[in-house]
């Protein structure tokens, strides 16, 4: 064989096996993309807690902390000492953000005298809010087949912006049960847990400042 047609030959075995390699590379599934849940997006209004004609006063959240597994955008599940993230399924964006942002929405639609102020923002500050999401979990407590129930467990600090001295603590908890053991379900029960916590956490800034 003269090397003119080794050459063709061997040129027209590489056109070959590349079309075989695309033929093999476009018939491999795609990754399903990741479903997105959020929670905390609607919170409702709720009627002030405080006596009619109770002054106005302001709060800054000094700092917020959250649950290292649970702060980010996987959805944490606790079966019994066992840890486990939903596979297929996240968070909108990062847990703690989420928080952070429903946190203020729940201020924004609060009747009560408390108003949030944002960081940055030129506005007097009369109390500063430490809080630190320490459970923010689903809890298989019946069995990874049943369905499980979103706990929330936020503790809360309230402290004067002029001196810091303290004012009060409160630790609440929430939980919401998820209609069924599927992620949609599960979602919806943290937004669930998250608005009570959430609620009760305001009730009583609006408590605490007027006082």
């Amino acid at each position: 064989m003269t090397p003119p047609i080794r050459a063709r030959l061997r040129g027209v075995a590489v056109a070959v096996l590349a079309a075989l390699l695309a033929g093999c590379i476009s018939v491999f599934p795609k990754e399903k993309p990741a479903q997105l849940f959020r929670f905390g997006d609607s919170p409702q209004p709720r009627a002030a807690a405080t006596a009619p004609g109770a002054g106005r006063f302001t709060v800054q959240i000094a700092t917020l902390g959250f649950d290292r597994g649970a702060a980010g955008d996987r959805i944490l599940t606790v079966t019994g000492d066992e840890a486990a993230f939903i596979k297929g399924s996240r968070w909108l964006t990062a847990a703690a953000t989420m928080f952070d942002a429903a946190v203020t929405r729940a201020f924004d639609a609060d009747a009560g005298p408390a108003r949030l102020v944002a960081h940055g923002e030129a506005a007097h500050i009369d109390y500063l809010v430490k809080l630190d999401v320490r459970t923010f979990e689903a809890r298989y407590a019946s069995g990874p087949g049943a369905p499980p129930t979103a706990v929330v467990e936020v503790y809360a600090a309230i402290s004067n912006a002029r001196n810091r001295s303290a004012i009060a603590e409160h630790v609440f908890q929430a939980q919401a049960p998820a209609s069924d053991n599927r992620v949609y379900a599960i979602a919806a029960a943290f937004d669930q847990a998250v608005g009570k916590v959430l609620g009760e956490l305001i009730s009583w800034v609006d408590a605490k400042g007027a006082s």
